[in-house]
């Protein structure tokens, strides 16, 4: 059987708002979350992710409405991430209707996080979020929406989580994100190869070609688009197309 990759559309979600930046900066604002979630399923999204981008508790109460009215509109899998602190938070998501957690800051604080959370729900409910930056010849993790630098490689951070039970890696790269130059291939290779769970690369993408070129040469299981859908760039139909024509297996749009 040919394994599919998948397509995945990101929505950062500030104050019930979509948004949009450059390295995690200038953000602007996109659309209405459900609206567009709802838009990105039509047109062939494999998944979608919200992503609360700020640190606010009322803009985390935001996100698990939003989450909660976008559940009961999607056939695809939601997974949901930003301010989540504790196994509990991640309980409080999944009852939101959340079928995956995204679990970042916290783990580096904390990494018992992932232990606890697996334990407890399982580990295809969550999912690793790592902010990487380039750093002389490797990667270091950033934590706080990408503004803070830890002592932790990229790389050896991601099979720490895979260890305590993360079922995924949302491998983000902060030198590329808004950028559109297209993903970080060797970064995303390089964890991808150290690792033996799926990996979603993100930061980067500027072009339908630019998610053929992750999903055919760095071993990821998925790419993260944002912005270049938000600004009609390109589509998701045109990505799958794309994607087609190269030879990559892909549930297809109905778009």
């Amino acid at each position: 059987m040919t394994l599919t990759h998948r397509v995945v559309a990101c929505l950062d979600v500030a104050r019930g708002r979509v948004v949009k930046g450059v390295g995690f900066a200038d953000l602007r604002d996109v659309g209405d979350p459900i609206e567009l979630a709802e838009q990105y399923e039509r047109d062939g999204a494999d998944e979608i992710v919200f992503l609360d981008i700020s640190a606010s508790t009322e803009s985390r109460d935001t996100l698990l409405d939003l989450a909660e009215g976008t559940a009961a509109r999607l056939f695809i899998p939601l997974t949901i991430g930003g301010g989540v602190r504790s196994a509990d938070d991640v309980g409080r998501a999944l009852r939101a209707g959340a079928d995956k957690v995204g679990i970042n800051s916290a783990a580096v604080v904390r990494p018992a996080i992932i232990t606890e959370s697996a334990e407890r729900f399982g580990s295809q409910c969550v999912v690793a979020s790592i902010d990487a930056k380039r750093c002389g010849d490797g990667w270091k993790v950033y934590v706080r929406g990408g503004r803070c630098a830890t002592d932790l490689v990229a790389i050896e951070w991601a099979r720490t989580c895979v260890d305590r039970g993360a079922g995924e890696i949302l491998l983000t790269s902060i030198d590329r994100d808004g950028t559109r130059s297209g993903y970080d291939l060797e970064l995303t290779r390089a964890v991808a190869d150290a690792v033996s769970v799926p990996v979603i690369a993100s930061g980067g993408a500027g072009r339908a070609q630019d998610v053929v070129d992750v999903l055919t040469t760095s071993c990821a299981d998925a790419a993260l688009v944002a912005g270049i859908l938000h600004d009609g760039t390109t589509s998701l139909p045109a990505i799958k197309q794309a994607l087609s024509n190269a030879g990559v297996a892909t549930r297809p749009s109905e778009s």
